[in-house]
């Protein structure tokens, strides 16, 4: 594949899609390249689904290969809220701060061993007349009892990460593109493309 669309105008995790993907060779764009692309209404109930409506309109709307990713937090102890809401946990207007905020508020008091969750990414690569591949990808941690590190964004300052003893937010970005949720998911979909008799992999072999 010479070319990529990832389907996102969020700025920081379209420089971790850039960061991961650029040993392939490979051109990668986002939605910020494309501002009359309006936004998809996330109306899925899982994250997978709401990958797969994102790239699904994408490719459909652009007549180009795309990948898209619904990620989020799960907190055991919130029934695995906030979830699929994560990006708008705190109101309509996405606001990592007051996500943060909200989350904390939510667990204060809650003991360190109750407070188990784990960040979660799908991602769906889809192309005009070709069958939507999915896979997924996790990372177990704890929520800390308040923001640590300059890192990252969302969650990260409060998501310390199992047998690291560091949120993410504390991490070096090559670091986190090791270890991560998405790096997880993006690891799956690299090994999948690559025995999966599609276009995805005839363009990566033609290059």
């Amino acid at each position: 594949m010479d070319e990529v669309i990832i389907a996102t105008k969020n700025e920081g995790k379209a420089a971790e899609f850039k960061t991961m993907l650029a040993p392939l060779g490979v051109k990668v764009r986002t939605l910020l390249d494309f501002p009359e692309i309006e936004d998809i209404e996330e109306t899925g109930h899982t994250f997978e689904e709401n990958a797969v409506l994102k790239a699904e309109e994408t490719a459909f709307a652009l007549q180009k290969m795309v990948i898209a990713d619904d990620s989020g937090l799960s907190i055991e102890y919130l029934g695995g809220k906030p979830g699929v809401y994560s990006a708008r946990y705190a109101g309509e207007q996405k606001d990592d701060a007051k996500n943060i905020q909200k989350v904390l508020q939510e667990l204060k008091g809650v003991p360190h061993e109750e407070r188990s969750a784990r960040f979660h990414c799908a991602l769906a690569i889809a192309a005009p007349g070709q069958e939507t591949i999915t896979v997924e990808g996790t990372v177990e941690g704890i929520i800390a009892e308040k923001p640590e590190g300059m890192g990252g964004f969302g969650y990260d300052p409060i998501f310390i990460v199992k047998d690291k003893g560091k949120t993410m937010a504390q991490l070096t970005k090559e670091e986190k593109n090791k270890i991560s949720h998405r790096a997880n998911a993006l690891n799956k979909l690299q090994l999948l493309l690559q025995h999966e008799d599609s276009v995805f992999r005839g363009n990566k072999e033609d290059r």
